[in-house]
């Protein structure tokens, strides 16, 4: 299968001034696969350290962290040489030893003609025991597959490149296609190994096992999460925050029977392992964004929507019935879809707009910054008396261009600079933003 981020690798080998590399993201998400299919494809040899397969390794790192001592031990204990320029040194779950990430650094000054790469899921609790070597490495995040991964991996490669180039214009049939298309990623999602099993069988059942298996994992990672968090809390947050996403965040409705503080740390971990990402609310606009946001007020993304339909319990069947794309479980796996393709464009921090007045709030789904431009977006159906929120932030802050991503097709409001999207753009609008091509499209009535 393909992954986008692959390209990002393949500069990564040819650098001059390369740094040894380290891959994060969540569990399952690919990471290791990358690294292997970099391997096999760019170097002669490739000596891979798995940490939590092989303790016994951790002890060449309980010393000085000398790295030509390091890769002397290991060519003994591996029988595979290491050789600058030929061998990729791999440390998976490098999680499991720290101090091998703050080898990281040693590599860069004393080695820097080879190429090193580290992987790890619960890097945030590592870095806690550590110093971490800034400024001596590059990190690259791995998100779970997007919609348009998705589709070449279903060897839909025309449909792709709609959706991962700048944004045009398509035909009813298309349109129709890649919305049913997208109704399907929403059930499958973009874990991999959903992806291959789905591709392989065209059964949502057997994908759903395996996002079981992978949810799984997850909890069965929770005994691993430091500071030490309580189990159950652990496991009550993270079957509901699935169901938090689009809300504003209330520990309270998180979990019950345990205290404010229980629950915030395990919200907290769950942040760190990846499996949700924040999003903080901003009620006053300024660059940059995250000079202006709160860190009290904000709501959750989870990290896949397919494993966000399976924890949650939505019948599937229901799903792929359902005539209104964004009415399906209220509109949350729109606003989940939406914002999980924004993530996969840019790693910085996401953003919504919330204000709180006396007889009025308002609240739009995102802002997201392109280019130096600050776009409110929102995911609705469409009609004007859905979109007052929307309109109460044009009034207030004058944007350029506003974004309603919906279930139709691609349309302006000319007089009010509002810009109509399928939902199956919001990876092309992350990446390129809005261009003057979109005046072109056909003027949309609402009103």
């Amino acid at each position: 299968m393909k992954r986008y981020i692959y390209s990002k690798l393949t500069d990564w080998v040819k650098m001059k001034r390369r740094k040894p590399l380290l891959l994060r993201g969540a569990r399952q998400v690919g990471k290791t696969w990358l690294v292997e299919k970099l391997a096999n494809e760019n170097f002669e040899s490739f000596l891979k350290v798995d940490f939590e397969e092989k303790h016994e390794l951790i002890t060449l790192f309980e010393g000085d962290l000398n790295p030509q001592k390091i890769c002397s031990e290991l060519e003994l204990r591996t029988g595979i040489d290491i050789k600058s320029g030929k061998t990729i040194l791999f440390f998976d779950e490098i999680q499991a030893c720290p101090r091998a990430i703050m080898a990281l650094r040693y590599f860069y000054e004393k080695m820097p003609d080879l190429h090193v790469i580290a992987a790890g899921s619960l890097l945030e609790f590592a870095f806690s025991e550590i110093s971490f070597p800034v400024g001596r490495i590059q990190s690259m995040e791995v998100h779970p597959m997007n919609f348009s991964e998705f589709l070449l991996a279903l060897n839909y490669t025309k449909a792709a490149e709609i959706c991962n180039n700048r944004i045009s214009g398509v035909s009813d049939s298309t349109h129709e296609f890649l919305l049913e298309q997208l109704r399907i990623y929403w059930l499958v999602g973009g874990m991999p190994e959903c992806v291959k099993v789905y591709k392989d069988t065209k059964l949502l059942k057997q994908a759903a096992e395996v996002q079981d298996e992978i949810s799984e994992t997850y909890r069965l990672d929770f005994n691993k999460y430091k500071p030490k968090t309580d189990i159950n809390c652990l496991n009550a947050v993270f079957s509901t925050i699935a169901a938090s996403v689009g809300k504003q965040i209330k520990y309270t409705g998180l979990a019950v029977d345990f205290t404010i503080p229980t629950i915030k740390k395990a919200y907290e971990s769950l942040l760190q392992a990846r499996i949700a990402k924040k999003i903080k609310a901003l009620s006053n606009i300024g660059i940059p964004l995250e000079v202006y946001a709160s860190d009290k007020k904000f709501k959750n993304l989870f990290l896949d929507i397919g494993l966000m339909n399976r924890v949650m319990g939505i019948d599937y069947n229901e799903a792929l019935d359902h005539k209104n794309l964004l009415a399906i479980y209220r509109g949350q796996l729109a606003e989940q879809f939406v914002g999980q393709e924004f993530a996969t464009q840019t790693d910085n921090q996401l953003h919504y707009w919330a204000r709180d007045a006396k007889n009025s709030n308002a609240e739009v789904d995102y802002l997201l910054m392109i280019d130096g431009t600050v776009y409110p977006v929102e995911v609705k159906e469409g009609p004007s008396g859905k979109l007052r929120s929307l309109h109460i932030y044009r009034e207030t802050y004058k944007p350029s261009w506003s974004v309603v991503f919906h279930a139709g097709q691609a349309g302006v409001l000319q007089d009010e600079k509002i810009v109509f999207l399928p939902l199956y753009f919001a990876g092309a609008f992350a990446h390129f933003g809005i261009d003057d091509k979109l005046e072109l499209f056909d003027n949309i009535s609402l009103y």
